[in-house]
């Protein structure tokens, strides 16, 4: 990638954990992640104003990027695309389930000040994304194989089967308090799992 000489420091920085996360480093997916993860749920809790949703959304948000990074081209930050990533996305939620969308009219303040405006417009996958996800989803199918077997049945429900936190409670005749609490311990799982697994994927 050329470098953009008018990239802030930070965002040099995300350039580098880019081209590592090109290269197999999955240490520099979770960097990233560890990075912006904060920044992108509150945007998220902004729009959605649900916590549940918005710790979704913000899973989904790198699982969309890091599944078409090959495509970020640093004439912009990084978290530029992210956040706009994330926005779209959470718009595409919004209109299905049909949520009071919040004014954006002022734009989401970032963590350097510099405000982001929200365009919205689809975010569907062309072909060739689509094949790219499914390389990361494979990735991501490998990691949580080796969760224990209550958090690996919750985390395919939820993210693989897309189902919701009620209809999980249902299937697994667990309480939703319990599944919610599962499910928050499961991604923490993941999370580490993440930062120890370097080129090993």
């Amino acid at each position: 990638m050329v470098e953009n000489e008018h990239l802030s420091e930070k965002a040099k920085q995300d350039l580098n954990l880019v081209e590592e996360a090109l290269a197999g480093n999955q240490l520099a997916y979770a960097t990233l992640m560890e990075r912006y993860r904060d920044s992108i749920y509150f945007m998220m809790l902004k729009m959605v104003k649900n916590p549940d949703d918005a710790d979704d959304l913000t899973i989904e948000a790198f699982g969309k990027a890091f599944s078409r990074i090959d495509q970020y081209s640093p004439s912009f930050a990084f978290s530029t695309w992210l956040f706009k990533i994330a926005s779209n996305n959470c718009i595409d939620f919004i209109r299905k389930k049909r949520i009071q969308l919040t004014s954006m009219d002022s734009g989401i303040a970032k963590d350097d000040g510099e405000k982001m405006h929200v365009d919205v417009k689809s975010s569907a996958l062309n072909p060739e994304e689509t094949i790219i996800q499914g390389q990361r989803v494979v990735h991501m199918r490998l990691l949580v194989s080796k969760l224990k077997p209550k958090y690996r049945d919750l985390v395919e429900k939820r993210y693989f089967e897309e189902l919701s936190y009620e209809e999980i409670a249902d299937q697994m005749n667990l309480p939703l308090g319990t599944v919610k609490a599962q499910l928050f311990r499961a991604r923490d799982f993941l999370a580490a799992m993440m930062d120890k697994t370097k080129d090993t994927i």
